[in-house]
């Protein structure tokens, strides 16, 4: 009996091994291709971060891009509105350059009366300074005949003309000179303030004398009234004086 279950033991483990192996023979192919999927999940993982981190630095790069795009754009406008306002400078330099040469032909006849102008007030001022003051104007003249003297800068120097007498009212000045007095020569001190008096003094002191306007000669004045005021005047000009209140004969303004 004994016997019979031991060989009824072996009989079942025999066919519990061969239901093993058969079971074991039919779950391989099964692990085989859980061994692939696994490693096409793992190829296909691998994939999809090196897409991802591709994705991401295109989208990095893509930001990247837009905000030069952006800058551009900006740029792009500002250059517009120079180029615009460039055109128009353009426009209005085309326009300056088309009436140039009208100033241009216009600027001789306007410099020559003017300095028409200024030689008659000069020959009806004050007959201070004659050589220099009419030999200046004899100068631009002359130069208004160079080639090499635009008409701007003749303008310019009549300008500077202009300057010098208006300067003329503003100063004192003393200087020596010879004068027509009851037609005969002297050699005397003249002593110009601003454009209200011209007085002078004979050399010796002894005799004094102011232009008068309306004869447009020389008077003598009388030497106990001026004398002193005018020598003292003589030496403050030449700063050999301190200034102060001189008695001048000045001509009063006359009524229109």
């Amino acid at each position: 009996m004994t016997t019979t279950r031991l060989k009824s033991l072996l009989l079942a483990m025999c066919v519990g091994g061969s239901a093993s192996l058969a079971v074991a023979q039919s779950i391989d192919p099964i692990v085989e291709v859980g061994k692939q999927r696994a490693v096409a999940a793992k190829a296909s993982q691998a994939k999809i971060d090196r897409l991802a981190d591709e994705t991401a630095s295109l989208l990095s790069d893509y930001k990247t891009v837009m905000k030069q795009v952006d800058g551009l754009k900006v740029y792009n406008a500002r250059l517009e509105r120079q180029i615009a306002n460039q055109e128009k400078r353009i426009t209005d330099i085309d326009a300056s350059i088309s009436e140039a040469s009208v100033i241009q032909r216009q600027i001789p006849p306007l410099v020559t009366r003017m300095l028409d102008g200024l030689e008659q007030f000069i020959q009806f001022d004050m007959p201070f300074d004659l050589d220099t003051r009419l030999g200046n104007i004899e100068a631009v003249r002359a130069n208004m005949d160079r080639s090499d003297v635009t008409s701007a800068e003749a303008y310019r120097q009549v300008l500077e003309l202009y300057s010098i007498e208006l300067q003329y009212g503003r100063g004192i000045e003393s200087y020596s000179d010879s004068i027509d007095l009851n037609g005969a020569e002297r050699e005397v001190d003249i002593l110009r303030i601003g454009r209200v008096a011209l007085v002078y003094q004979s050399t010796d002191g002894a005799e004094t004398g102011a232009w008068n306007r309306e004869t447009q000669s020389w008077e003598e004045l009388p030497s106990g009234d001026y004398a002193s005021a005018v020598r003292k005047g003589v030496r403050i000009a030449k700063k050999q004086a301190t200034i102060e209140l001189l008695n001048m004969p000045v001509s009063a303004p006359e009524a229109n």
